[in-house]
């Protein structure tokens, strides 16, 4: 089976993770914040925690900011449901901003109408969960002018998307919102087996997502009630959760994060031999290529499948050994949420996920094998249409 994605493992980052098995630390060691550093001076942000997953990260973001079950949350209708699931675990009322069909990603004339609206409701959202879909930016300027104009909190969901470009910085930057996560998982441009991350330009938003994630235990001494005990001392300030990521995983994440941009460029060669081989081919629809002020980190490959299709393409792929794949059921749709409330239907959400299939895409995928994948698709869309 050739799958959609899988992780890509060397000899480097096996050694790694063998020095730390070796070490004294496997965990609340040095390694952690190494990797911290090496991410923030990557992406030109202040601040970057590490932590066990990207879903951690999405719930340390909502209680760094202040989300509560008063508050409403404006999220992304296509994404893993993770993106709404935190602002549900602070007990926010979450409603989907509907979708670009073609894209996936947000579409900000209806996100720019539902905060008019809200505004007149005086029913305005606390904090915007953004999804940087399949590694393509979203268009963050448009974006921060709106979270100028009705003061909301804006937090980047990138777990496709490190590496990515837009106006030439690297998302995660945080130059035009609150906070931005990334996702480690052994399916993304970089791994630590499973392992996520938070970044942002605000020192209280930093303070809090580390302490947060320790059981909202502190040590530092600038913290403490009493200044006065000896250093074994510590003291729970909040109510917190064990969200730390290991010394191990850690490592693993500065061996990868050394190969990143070798990662980034074979995915974009790979995005881009896509576009050739399907460039006479008719029957599907493409997604957006690259521009100079919007570099994909090309985490997936989406393309398009006319007419009712999609899934019967799905079965004879993964028939023929090839390990294509859906993202993402619309959130709303979830037995979960449809129990919440009665969300309505986004057509912008309904027709991407009704017609979208993610193919192969990885930085050890053989030409061989990507022409094999481009072949079996036509070729079963031929046999269709």
């Amino acid at each position: 089976m050739i799958p959609y994605s899988t992780q890509s493992i060397d000899d480097t980052d096996i050694e790694a993770v063998r020095e730390i098995l070796e070490s004294p630390f496997l965990t609340t060691g040095p390694t952690i914040n190494e990797f911290e550093n090496a991410v923030a001076e990557y992406t030109k942000c202040e601040y970057a925690i590490a932590v066990n997953s990207c879903t951690s990260a999405l719930h340390l973001a909502m209680m760094a900011i202040g989300v509560s079950s008063s508050d409403r949350v404006f999220v992304s209708a296509i994404s893993f449901a993770a993106s709404a699931n935190c602002a549900r675990f602070m007990g926010a009322d979450v409603d989907f901003v509907d979708v670009d069909s073609k894209s996936g990603n947000m579409n900000l004339d209806v996100l720019e109408e539902m905060l008019r609206q809200a505004e007149q409701e005086n029913r305005l959202p606390k904090a915007v969960v953004a999804v940087h879909l399949s590694g393509r930016p979203l268009d963050l300027i448009r974006l921060d002018s709106l979270r100028a104009k009705y003061g909301f909190k804006l937090v980047e969901d990138a777990a496709h998307a490190i590496g990515a470009l837009f106006h030439g910085e690297y998302i995660g930057s945080c130059r035009h919102s609150d906070i931005t996560v990334f996702s480690f998982h052994p399916v993304k441009i970089i791994t630590t087996a499973e392992g996520g991350m938070c970044l942002t330009n605000n020192p209280e938003y930093a303070h809090a997502i580390r302490m947060l994630s320790s059981h909202g235990i502190t040590h530092d001494i600038e913290d403490l009630s009493d200044t006065t005990k000896p250093a074994y001392y510590y003291e729970m300030q909040r109510l917190g959760y064990n969200y730390r990521m290991t010394d191990i995983q850690a490592a693993l994440g500065i061996s990868q994060l050394a190969r990143i941009e070798e990662f980034l460029e074979k995915r974009r060669s790979l995005a881009r031999s896509y576009q050739e081989l399907f460039s006479d081919f008719d029957k599907i629809g493409l997604p957006q290529a690259d521009t100079p002020d919007n570099v994909s980190a090309w985490h997936l490959y989406q393309v398009r499948i006319p007419g009712n299709f999609r899934d019967s393409i799905f079965k004879t792929l993964r028939q023929k050994g090839i390990g294509v794949q859906v993202h993402y059921l619309p959130i709303y749709r979830h037995p979960y949420y449809q129990s919440v409330k009665d969300y309505p239907e986004l057509p912008g959400a309904e027709e991407f996920f009704e017609h979208t299939l993610s193919i192969p895409l990885y930085p050890n995928l053989s030409r061989l094998n990507q022409q094999m994948v481009a072949a079996t698709l036509m070729s079963a869309l031929d046999q269709l249409l």
